[in-house]
């Protein structure tokens, strides 16, 4: 390596380690599930299912009670550290990894919060996909204190809404959702009707029940938690039904 090359080495970790000092960071614990290729951890309380085909991947986590916030904060995603001065002997000082709110880690309250009850409110804890976790915890140490700040979502094409439910009840799962990863609100329109406001029913699933929607092409409206609202005009046509994914061509970008 040149001198040039090692003087660009150098101040890139600098730049790291004043980047890091003066971040925004949260303390919490971490532990991992799902086996060493992370397929346990497909499906979840944010009803994502197979977390390949929804644009999520493997680097994951179920998030404790504190933190899921009843299925608000499914899809947002978190830079997430060890914290070395706690725990050297666990970390891999220098990693990072960035994780997405898939699932939660449920409480236990037969259990102390500092000895297995790690998913106790108040408690922040991130309960990851292996894979992710050996990015920066050392496997035998088993649990690990960590820092994390949440971060901008980055996602492969646009916002996808899969239609289930019977009848006259809608339920919409939207998922690949970038900039804030999560919604605040999600409404529904007929190319008949005018906007009809959804609510949360579990995870990213947003419900409404509402008559006459078949046979009509579909809109759906979406507000992030970053506060930027997008109208998915026309994105099902008049012959869906349910079961069926349908991909959009727009993005969050916050």
């Amino acid at each position: 390596m040149g001198m040039a090359e090692k003087l660009l080495a150098l101040c890139t970790v600098l730049a790291a380690r004043v980047m890091l000092a003066a971040a925004d960071w949260t303390q919490a614990t971490a532990t991992f599930y799902g086996g060493s290729n992370g397929a346990g951890t497909m499906g979840g309380a944010c009803g994502y299912g197979n977390l390949y085909v929804t644009g999520y991947g493997i680097d994951n986590a179920a998030l404790s009670a504190e933190l899921f916030n009843d299925g608000a904060a499914c899809g947002q995603c978190y830079l997430i550290i060890c914290d070395s001065s706690k725990t050297p002997q666990w970390c891999k000082a220098g990693h990072a990894v960035t994780i997405t709110a898939t699932n939660l880690c449920p409480p236990n309250p037969t259990l102390p919060s500092d000895n297995g009850g790690w998913c106790n409110t108040p408690r922040h804890h991130f309960d990851m996909s292996q894979p992710s976790w050996e990015m920066i915890g050392v496997y035998r140490a088993g649990i690990v204190p960590v820092l994390y700040q949440r971060v901008k979502c980055w996602r492969n094409g646009g916002v996808r809404f899969t239609i289930n439910g019977f009848d006259y009840f809608e339920l919409v799962l939207v998922t690949n959702v970038a900039g804030s990863g999560s919604l605040t609100s999600v409404s529904i329109k007929g190319d008949k009707t005018g906007w009809i406001q959804m609510s949360r029913n579990w995870g990213a699933n947003w419900q409404a029940l509402v008559g006459g929607l078949a046979g009509q092409t579909l809109s759906f409206a979406a507000k992030s938690t970053g506060g930027q609202y997008i109208e998915f005009l026309n994105v099902v046509p008049a012959s869906w039904t349910f079961g069926q994914t349908y991909t959009t061509y727009q993005q969050f970008d916050y």
